[in-house]
């Protein structure tokens, strides 16, 4: 059986302008999987490129062994897959139920599948005629990510998903994407806190110049002394900033393409 999500030698930039060269991966069903990477890696380039929000310049992109590769956004969304920006993800001037409406509005029953979803975001469930413009920074992710789980996907790709929000926030919506995982749906994310997200990650893939420079499953990435020296901000495996200590943001991974 062929991954749900097969990325195989995709170029893709801006104007005409390469930021990704060749760059390939796998996701299988059910899997978490995360891109790391310094600032300019063509991280975010790379995940738009999947999506369809970036036209890609070479390669192909397959989803369930269909070419999507030059899919728009819509139909990528009728296909089975949700795309989380890092910003701009929700609208501020919609109630929290407004917004959950908004995404579902593809699929019937849309009030079912919202019940469903928000036992697992309690801060949004009492507050649901609320503005999303309320919101703390936090709140306002996972608003985003039951957003994105209304369309029912079966990918969904995040942007920088914990990007500003307090080592608190991180470990909420981490747990809350591993519970994703658990509910079958592959994610693939791109994330500056990098230690923490190849904790929970079944896989990782180290990008670096727009090319794929590593990749390993998570536990193995966080364990790799080069790749903690240089991408991790880890001096030592396992010493005083060691792999063993997954809290906080690593300083060559920031939110850039």
């Amino acid at each position: 059986m062929s991954a749900l999500l097969e990325v195989e030698g995709v170029s893709a930039g801006y104007d005409g302008v390469m930021i990704v060269h060749d760059v390939g991966l796998r996701l299988e069903r059910g899997e978490l999987v995360t891109i790391i990477g310094p600032n300019g890696a063509g991280k975010s380039t790379l995940l738009k490129a999947i999506f369809g929000l970036l036209p890609v310049g070479g390669g192909r992109v397959s989803l369930d062994g269909r070419d999507v590769t030059r899919e728009s956004p819509s139909r990528m969304v009728r296909l089975g897959a949700s795309f989380v920006p890092q910003t701009d993800n929700v609208f501020p001037s919609l109630t929290i139920r407004e917004n959950l409406a908004m995404g579902g509005y593809r699929q019937g029953d849309a009030a079912a599948r919202m019940d469903g979803l928000l036992w697992m975001f309690p801060e949004l469930e009492e507050r649901t005629g609320e503005r999303a413009s309320n919101l703390s920074g936090g709140q306002r992710q996972a608003l985003a990510i039951a957003r994105a789980l209304m369309q029912e996907p079966r990918l969904l790709l995040l942007d920088e998903p914990t990007a500003a929000l307090s080592p608190a926030r991180r470990e909420e919506i981490f747990g809350r994407l591993q519970e994703v995982r658990d509910r079958g749906v592959a994610l693939l994310m791109v994330e500056q806190n990098a230690r923490e997200a190849l904790a929970i990650s079944d896989r990782g893939y180290l990008l670096v110049d727009g090319r794929s420079a590593y990749e390993d499953t998570g536990p193995e990435m966080l364990a790799n002394p080069e790749v903690g020296r240089m991408f991790l901000g880890l001096d030592s495996v396992g010493g005083d900033g060691g792999a063993a200590d997954a809290g906080g943001a690593a300083p060559a991974d920031g939110g850039g393409a």
